[in-house]
């Protein structure tokens, strides 16, 4: 009668046991993937900050900085010069509507009110806000990184038309990000030289 008993709890809790695994087995969202039901993953930002060498292709050259992003929820962005050493401390605002240039080197100071246009557009926040609204997005997998890419239905600049993040598995953090062209070409190249994301 003990046997019996003991066979019968082990059967129930084996049954329980494969009921809850299949069941937590669907819902899972490990570190490796990227979707937006996780609420801990990178489209769901609430601030970043990092510092970034960033390249900027064209037909005739490559132009090279290394700049400080910082972003704060919902709507405040700022980027400032670090290299090169004549650009150094220009800094590039964005609160709301408002955009303030500053340059510390040489104490001046700009405000520009109802800024239309986006000077963000080389941020991560920028990648995020893209991917969550655009219909055409793709998610990647290698051994060592996901990679998201989204296209810019509504941009009319035929040089910033994708957007490719890269994020590293260890991590879970952005390593690069690179922004296409109509054709595919990368015009800009985003590397993540640090990043502190919350």
């Amino acid at each position: 009668m003990k046997k019996r008993n003991i066979i019968i709890c082990l059967i129930i809790f084996l049954i329980l046991l494969f009921i809850f695994i299949k069941f937590e087995y669907k819902n899972l969202v490990s570190g490796n993937n990227i979707n937006k039901s996780d609420k801990n993953n990178i489209l769901n930002i609430s601030s970043y900050e990092a510092t970034v060498t960033l390249e900027i292709h064209s037909n005739k050259n490559t132009n090279k900085y290394v700049m400080k992003q910082e972003f704060k929820k919902p709507d405040i962005f700022s980027q400032e010069v670090i290299e090169p050493a004549y650009l150094k401390g220009l800094t590039i605002k964005n609160e709301g509507s408002n955009i303030t240039v500053e340059n510390k080197n040489l104490e001046l100071k700009t405000l520009y009110e109802d800024f239309s246009n986006n000077i963000s557009n080389l941020s991560l926040i920028s990648f995020v806000n893209n991917y969550k609204k655009e219909i055409e997005n793709s998610i990647k997998e290698t051994e060592k990184e996901t990679i998201m890419e989204t296209k810019i239905e509504k941009n009319n600049n035929k040089y910033q038309v994708y957007q490719r993040l890269y994020i590293d598995k260890s991590s879970n953090l952005p390593s690069k990000m690179e922004i296409l062209d109509i054709n595919k070409n990368t015009t800009v190249y985003i590397l993540y030289n640090e990043i502190k994301i919350n």
